[in-house]
């Protein structure tokens, strides 16, 4: 979609970058009318990646979570849009994996037992119940990025630690082993509304995942098949 140079100007690595960024799509305009406290270009980012897979036979979604963790987990740095009513659901705290960094995360893997965060687009699949209950299987859609999140049980759930209270003693949040865990008080809201083949895009302004990323770029990605199987549990 930017090219290298583009990418690398979102990082924050050159200036005087913006004649060489597309404009904004007029759905990502809709959508940041009302989530002022969103970063316009991680909405952008988010909207251009669920764009391109659908473009390559991903089935459209009626909404899309964004996660902005170039925000401290003190920040609610989660976005839940209804696609189709142009609205936000929900905006809250979410953790990041406790080998990410602290209040800050900066490191992200696609490893197994690294216990970091991934980044790039997801496709949300089925709930059920585990050890933390009601919960929520995604798949990630970008190949050597986030695609072995389903092998690393990479889940929405609910989670005590997920607590704004926990900032006076410890300066952030509870960490996860690498899930977007959210607060048990949201936790069914949030599997309810994203279950069953909807989006969301983990984004930070990291350049290494920045240029890697072929939904980004929408040069002939390579969508898992969980993009494009028929997708259950759609509540």
């Amino acid at each position: 979609m930017f090219g290298r140079v583009g990418r690398l100007c979102l990082a924050g690595l050159y200036l005087f970058c913006a004649p060489l960024l597309a404009a904004p799509s007029p759905l990502a305009e809709e959508l940041a009318r009302v989530a002022p406290g969103l970063n316009p270009q991680a909405l952008r980012d988010a909207v251009a990646a669920m764009q391109c897979a659908v473009e390559h036979g991903a089935e459209p979604a009626r909404r899309l979570a964004v996660i902005d963790y170039s925000q401290p987990s003190t920040a609610r740095r989660l976005w839940i849009f209804d696609l189709q009513q142009r609205r936000l659901l929900l905006r809250d705290y979410v953790a990041h994996g406790r080998l990410s960094g602290e209040n800050y995360a900066s490191q992200f893997s696609n490893r197994l037992g690294s216990h970091q965060s991934s980044l790039g687009l997801f496709r949300t699949a089925e709930s059920y119940f585990g050890k933390h209950g009601y919960s929520l299987r995604m798949d990630g859609l970008d190949p050597g990025i986030n695609d072995l999140a389903r092998q690393r049980a990479i889940v929405i759930h609910g989670a005590a630690y997920v607590n704004p209270k926990m900032v006076s003693k410890h300066g952030r949040i509870g960490r996860s082993l690498g899930c977007p865990a959210v607060r048990p008080e949201v936790a069914r809201l949030v599997v309810d509304k994203l279950k069953g083949g909807q989006f969301l895009l983990a984004w930070h302004a990291d350049p290494r995942w920045l240029n890697r990323s072929a939904l980004l770029a929408c040069k002939s990605p390579r969508l898992l098949q969980s993009a494009l199987r028929p997708l259950p549990d759609k509540g």
